[in-house]
């Protein structure tokens, strides 16, 4: 019998995630009888390529949703705001990588690696993680599953292009200027309405996203409150410092964990996360093996290494966790979303 065939809209199509979704549809082999491309009125017309033809990217509507069955939306979360719940009342189902609808209480937040039977209550709209989120919970949940988890406190090392493709030419033209030795401009870092800007060429930009009253950013609360949801733990204790980097694509983080069983060693956790859906292990300090984002850039695992326990804390481990945020950090987690909806028969 052939399978069946899905009209698939991609909003927000002409940026670096959209571009994104539209390869993982191509390159993963999802059932795409029809595809929308839909983005802002400014990049209407524009041709992409999926499989062997072009089509024309056109601005998006609500009336562009109409026989769509499955949008996956990364335009910015005003557009999804606006637009999403538009695609639901013509029978859509949502799966949205802004972090517009990721807290509401009806809304799963959704990895399938970690969560998968979240998408069995979905009203319509499905939330895709934060990209340091994602990866994060890919390596912690088979840990916590084997050995229990009480505290997480993780330090992000992310690429520019989690700010946009904007953020990936700055650099490219800050890192030109500094070499050349000419004036160095920026107008992107750390958040492009803020009133202060900073070089990201040869600097490391602590703060990504406004700042809360808390003293946290945006971002960082994002990973805090997104791990909680994602894990089923409103009790676990996280905290997050999240930094700007000059790499173009693929986020870094070191993470120290606290896990509950006593006798647990590095050993152990290195077998968990061997056998894990989604990850790679990549650990052997002898022969200087460990993940870097230079590595990770176009594949779709999670990358873990140098996994040792802490001196002071035996129930305390370190690790380091690398993935292409603009894959399994958006795109393809995205993507796995609307996999994981055929396998369980919810589409």
């Amino acid at each position: 019998m052939a399978q069946k065939q899905y009209h698939v809209a991609v909003v927000g199509a002409t940026g670096a995630v959209g571009q994104q979704m539209v390869r993982t549809l191509e390159d993963r082999n999802f059932p795409v009888g029809k595809l929308t491309l839909l983005s802002s009125e400014r990049s209407a017309g524009k041709k992409m390529r999926f499989r062997s033809e072009e089509i024309e990217v056109q601005a998006a509507s609500p009336e562009r949703f109409d026989g769509v069955d499955i949008a996956l939306f990364s335009a910015g979360g005003a557009v999804s705001k606006a637009l999403a719940p538009e695609a639901v009342r013509r029978g859509a189902i949502v799966i949205d990588n802004t972090s517009a609808f990721r807290m509401e209480e009806n809304v799963p937040l959704v990895v399938p690696e970690v969560n998968e039977s979240d998408l069995t209550w979905h009203n319509g709209i499905i939330a895709n993680p934060n990209c340091s989120t994602i990866q994060m919970v890919v390596a912690l949940e088979p840990i916590r599953k084997a050995f229990g988890l009480e505290r997480v406190i993780v330090s992000t090392y992310q690429a520019v292009s989690g700010a946009g493709a904007q953020a990936i030419e700055e650099l490219n033209e800050q890192t030109k200027a500094v070499l050349e030795g000419k004036p160095v401009e920026a107008n992107i870092l750390p958040v492009k309405s803020d009133r202060k800007h900073y070089p990201i060429a040869f600097n490391a930009i602590p703060q990504i996203d406004k700042f809360q009253d808390n003293g946290f950013t945006f971002e960082e609360m994002k990973m805090i409150n997104e791990t909680k949801k994602i894990m089923h733990m409103p009790e676990l204790k996280v905290a997050a410092t999240c930094v700007r980097i000059p790499v173009a694509s693929g986020h870094s983080e070191s993470v120290y964990i606290e896990i509950e069983q006593d006798g647990v060693t590095a050993s152990d956790l290195q077998a968990v996360l061997r056998e894990a859906p989604g990850v790679v292990l990549q650990d052997d300090p002898s022969e200087q093996l460990y993940p870097m984002p230079a590595h990770c850039v176009g594949k779709y695992d999670v990358f873990v290494g140098r996994i040792r326990r802490d001196l002071d804390n035996r129930r305390g481990f370190h690790l380091w966790i690398v993935a292409d945020n603009l894959l399994k950090g958006a795109a393809s987690n995205s993507v796995q979303i609307a996999e994981s909806l055929l396998k369980l028969g919810l589409i």
